[in-house]
């Protein structure tokens, strides 16, 4: 038996911080809505889940600044309980150096991670360079230029040879936070913000429903899933854009757009959680941020609660996730902990519980922090992705003006898509 056809004006496709954010500025403009989400929770790239002493932690996306305000504010209105991350103490660099040694190395890479950013993007010198290609021409000292390369590829979580140097500048110039990233963390995790926004849609939110076809239909866009088909005068698709690429739209998007949606890659990253009984690090001056340079994209920090819940959360990013994505949990555990030895000493040994995420591959989001642009040729693909090709539009934190890659971005992406979904509705009804 045939399923029968719902009509609503907008389908939201994904239900991560840029669909939530969207469809709430939709409520409020009282335009009729639907969510889609493939998952069975909303949050896309963050998600919370109980660790071995069934604590809720913060899986995936979980820091916040001042110099968010979106994220910032919604955390506030919602009554969220504000961490702060402890950074007090000796910043550790493994193997080790001395102190003046490594602050002149993080003061060099900073160097050219600012001497990167004064480069004009359209600077007709550098359309086919990576940002390893051009890190090869400076003349800095070595420690420092490999000290910016694990940056890029902890931060970016793609090898500094696939990533293009114009793409890199354009997104670190979003990026425009004076304080900390990792100033802040929610103690009852990023994900229940999602989910606080979430409960706002009641059942104009549905999970558990991958979308199967977007399609055209009489009067605008027609979506299938497995379990039911919807039609819409408008659709956005608030997807990461590899993810994005991966849909079914028949007849394909035009050719344009279906290129710039193809020109991603999303990051590779591998999350850890390692509870310990107390902070010990602390007794040492210690401020539990360590850096590997031996192991680009490897970092760590303070994540406790308080002093009764002590924690480090270890970052896995780049080329050396996609190398430890194969290992077990057991094998991943011995790795970590033999480096947390190394900079720590042997009570790092002493875990109380370790819990992991790979977001390596992930079926609904690709990877994370997110997707970048690889082509060093595709210099309209964000312009392409957010023309769209009405009445199907596109967002993500990616393509964001603010803070690309963050749920920061991501919120103010979903607002602006909102907005031009509102104008185009706005537009035909006085058309009609």
């Amino acid at each position: 038996m045939k399923s029968s056809i719902e009509r609503t004006d907008v389908v939201i496709v994904g239900a991560g911080f840029t669909g939530l954010s969207a469809a709430l500025e939709l409520k409020r403009a009282g335009i009729d809505f639907l969510v889609l989400e493939a998952r069975d929770r909303v949050g896309g790239r963050v998600e919370a889940v109980r660790n071995g002493l069934g604590e809720l932690i913060d899986s995936g996306g979980q820091f916040l600044c001042v110099d968010m305000p979106e994220v910032m504010k919604l955390a506030r209105t919602y009554g969220k309980t504000f961490v702060e991350t402890y950074i007090e103490g000796e910043f550790i660099t493994h193997p080790s150096m001395k102190p003046a040694r490594a602050e002149r190395t993080y003061r060099v890479s900073m160097a050219i991670r600012e001497r990167m950013n004064r480069i004009d993007p359209d600077d007709p010198a550098i359309p086919g360079l990576t940002v390893a290609d051009w890190l090869e021409r400076q003349h800095d000292e070595a420690d420092a230029k490999a000290a910016f390369r694990s940056l890029v590829e902890g931060l970016w979580c793609l090898a500094a040879d696939k990533v293009p140097l114009w793409y890199l500048i354009d997104n670190d110039r979003r990026i425009t936070n004076e304080v900390f990233e990792l100033q802040y963390f929610l103690g009852d995790t990023m994900q229940s913000l999602a989910e606080d926004l979430a409960a706002e849609l009641g059942d104009r939110l549905r999970l558990n429903q991958a979308v199967a076809r977007v399609e055209p239909a009489p009067q605008g866009v027609r979506i299938s899933t497995g379990a039911a088909t919807i039609e819409a005068r408008e659709v956005l698709i608030a997807l990461p854009p590899a993810t994005a690429a991966k849909l079914d739209f028949t007849p394909a998007l035009p050719a344009e757009l279906a290129s710039a949606l193809g020109v991603w890659e999303s990051g590779a990253v591998i999350k850890i959680l390692v509870r310990y009984a107390k902070p010990f690090w602390r007794e040492r001056a210690l401020s539990g941020m360590m850096m590997w340079r031996d192991q680009p994209g490897l970092f760590a920090c303070d994540a406790s609660k308080d002093a009764d819940h002590a924690a480090l959360v270890v970052f896995v990013g780049g080329p050396l996730a996609l190398r430890w994505h194969p290992l077990g949990e057991a094998a991943l555990q011995a790795e970590i902990t033999a480096r947390l030895v190394q900079a720590l000493g042997p009570q790092a040994a002493d875990i109380a519980d370790f819990s992991s995420r790979d977001w390596t591959h992930d079926r609904w989001s690709g990877g994370a922090y997110s997707d970048l642009i690889t082509d060093v040729t595709a210099r309209n693909a964000e312009r392409v992705i957010l023309a769209g090709a009405p009445p199907i539009y596109f967002a993500a934190s990616e393509v964001s003006p603010s803070f690309p890659g963050y749920v920061e971005g991501a919120i103010v992406a979903g607002r602006i898509a909102a907005a031009k979904i509102q104008s185009a509705i706005a537009t035909s009804a006085s058309g009609s």
